[in-house]
């Protein structure tokens, strides 16, 4: 056997190697997707106002599901402060909410992952990032 020989079957090793843990990864997340998106789809984050008279129900992606209002709110007639306090809170659970589904989402997907990336910046750049590259690098 040559010395090219001996290089390739570790070169090709090593790929095989890759590949394995590439496919390990796929199957993880493809076997758990099911169960992420119904997790998902519960998921519920629940904020109060500082004052405790306003409560903001959010879903995965911060999307509002439901406002609940004190009445005792309505005794000081300041809808200005009451928009603000409404629009802060929910700003608050939004916040959680997206913190809450990273962390879902951390169990599933590999870290370096471009979906990952966008999930914790929100910067559509890192969800694109490689297939830019490779449609670069093959150009």
């Amino acid at each position: 056997m040559t010395l090219g020989e001996n290089a390739d079957r570790d070169a090709n090793r090593a790929l095989r190697a890759r590949f394995d843990e590439v496919y390990g990864q796929y199957q993880r997340l493809r076997s758990g997707v099911d169960d992420l998106q119904r997790k998902l789809a519960e998921l519920r984050v629940t904020e109060r106002s500082d004052d405790g008279r306003v409560t903001v129900v959010v879903g995965a992606r911060g999307d509002l599901v439901s406002v609940d209002l004190d009445p005792a709110i309505y005794r000081d007639r300041d809808a200005k402060g009451l928009a603000r306090t409404i629009t802060e809170t929910a700003q608050r659970a939004a916040a959680a909410a997206g913190k809450a589904t990273r962390d879902l989402t951390a169990g599933y997907l590999p870290e370096d992952t471009g979906a990952a990336g966008f999930l914790r910046t929100g910067d559509l750049s890192a969800l694109l990032g490689r297939a830019d590259a490779a449609l670069h690098r093959d150009a």
